[in-house]
């Protein structure tokens, strides 16, 4: 025969049934498996349900050996599972921990680690040995007590793993580090304190309101007023400032000696300290608090804030001076009646366009409520602008109240003269006539004859005004009742 020739091949027919078969298909797998892993051992078929030897006329025996037959199969399976996976591959993995049968019929290798018991994990360095009882090891010249420089730094390496879980230490041991007392002392010193410092914020976290959300505390005490029946139902939040948040409610069932309006607002005082850092001043140097500010921590000092709101909006509302109306205090939440309708809040007067004659209106009506808020509620706004204050109803309502003091305050007069540049300034801009100037307002308003020419002589003459009263009161123990002054100044109405 030419050995160029064509070899005589014989092709197998084989029918389209054949080949969709999928009896033909497992076959097909099956060889090509058995081809490309030859030593993986096939399911051991032992002699568990010949019935040789075997006494079968009890069902518990039966299905022990079913059992044991299944999970032969299926470590059978997890062996070609694990053998397809590692393949060539010089790392492996095992699912020894995932087999049925006791290891002694497992093909697995003698030298094959189990990872997951770190009891034998030969990369886990050991930790030192201690010292005997009697303090020393060892006689004559090689003796080394329990005080050996590397001993001790070995053992303070090992107690390093007793610091909080937050505190990494690294792998000391392993690198058989040997620190100094002076060096452990340092880094346990600073682990305990990083523990407090991780307490303290994860507890100012829990135990302080944040933007548009309450604490557990504020929240139960919220809670506490709808079961009771004195809100109905709490909507949501409507307005959020840098030192409280409120919230919009509809009011419950009125009692006896308390009437709930049909809407509430809820003003919660944040309990976070930092907007407070520089607003202690309104309140230290306040009489009606001063005795109890200085007795109370910083926390405490917030139910105080909305206290005095409280006192400074019962004082507007005996007086007639549009606010609003005081329900109920609990600890930092005050709830007030609502300004709006509706769930929609009034406009900030900064914030709604008005006429001519309704800005002008506007102007009359707040030169009269900061005059009746000087002489008949004896206190300054200290805050006043057109931020604070609302148009609803075709009239202009006084809001956040939490700041004001009595004009006998150190710095009364001060914020008296701020809150009237702020209301000339907004109402000029607005196209005022007869809005009168910043000297002229302070002179309307408080009742004094400052006739300065310049401002720096009528802020001179505020600073000796409070020097004076704060000299009366040193002397004297106690607030005059009223500054001298040329008489009480007109009181102008609409």
């Amino acid at each position: 025969q030419c050995p160029w020739g064509a070899p005589n091949t014989t092709s197998i027919s084989c029918s389209l049934a054949d080949v969709m078969s999928e009896q033909l298909a497992k076959e097909l797998e099956l060889e090509e498996e058995n081809a490309a892993f030859p030593e993986v051992v096939a399911v051991a078929e032992g002699p568990f349900i010949t019935g040789e030897n075997v006494d079968t006329s009890s069902d518990l025996m039966l299905a022990q050996m079913l059992q044991m037959e299944f999970d032969r199969e299926y470590d059978a399976q997890l062996r070609r599972e694990e053998k397809k996976i590692n393949g060539d591959s010089k790392v492996s993995i095992s699912f020894e921990n995932y087999r049925k049968v006791h290891p002694y019929d497992s093909d697995s290798s003698e030298d094959e680690v189990d990872w997951q018991d770190t009891r034998h994990d030969p990369y886990r360095a050991d930790k030192p040995t201690t010292t005997p009882r009697k303090g020393f090891i060892g006689k004559g010249k090689d003796i080394t007590t329990k005080h050996d420089e590397v001993v001790c730094g070995r053992k303070n390496t090992a107690r390093m793993e007793n610091f909080a879980p937050e505190f990494q230490v690294g792998d000391g041991i392993g690198m058989d580090l040997k620190l100094s007392n002076q060096v452990f002392n340092a880094l346990k010193q600073h682990a305990y304190s990083e523990e407090r410092r991780s307490a303290r914020l994860h507890e100012k976290k829990e135990h302080s309101t944040a933007e548009k959300a309450v604490d557990p505390k504020t929240r139960l005490l919220m809670y506490k007023m709808v079961n009771s029946g004195m809100l109905e139902t709490i909507t949501g939040c409507i307005s959020t400032g840098k030192e409280s948040v409120v919230f919009h409610a509809y009011g419950g069932y009125a009692t006896e000696d308390k009437v709930i309006p049909q809407e509430c607002a809820i003003k919660v005082f944040k309990t976070t300290l930092n907007e407070f850092k520089n607003r202690d001043k309104y309140i230290k140097d306040d009489y009606r608090f001063k005795d109890r500010f200085s007795k109370l921590n910083p926390r405490k000092i917030i139910r105080m804030w909305a206290e005095k709101e409280m006192h400074n909006l019962t004082r507007m509302q005996n007086a007639g001076i549009p606010c609003p109306q005081v329900v109920i205090l609990k600890k930092h939440v005050l709830v007030m009646s609502f300004i709006g309708q509706d769930q929609v809040p009034a406009p900030k007067l900064k914030d709604v366009t008005l006429s001519s004659e309704d800005m002008k209106k506007a102007y009359y009506q707040v030169l009269n409520m900061m005059q009746r808020l000087y002489k008949e509620c004896n206190l300054v706004h200290a805050d006043l602008s057109e931020y604070n204050m609302l148009w609803h109803d075709g009239k202009v309502w006084l809001i956040d109240v939490s700041q004001s003091v009595e004009p006998t305050h150190p710095h009364g007069l001060e914020f008296l003269s701020r809150d009237c540049r702020n209301v000339s300034q907004f109402f000029q801009r607005g196209g005022v006539a007869e809005a009168l100037n910043e000297r002229e307002l302070f002179n309307a308003v408080s009742g004094f004859n400052i006739t300065a020419d310049n401002e720096v002589d009528f802020q001179a003459e505020i600073e000796a005004l409070e020097k004076m009263n704060e000299d009366h009161v040193q002397n004297h123990g106690k607030k005059l009742s009223m500054f001298s002054s040329d008489g009480d100044p007109p009181i102008f109405d609409e």
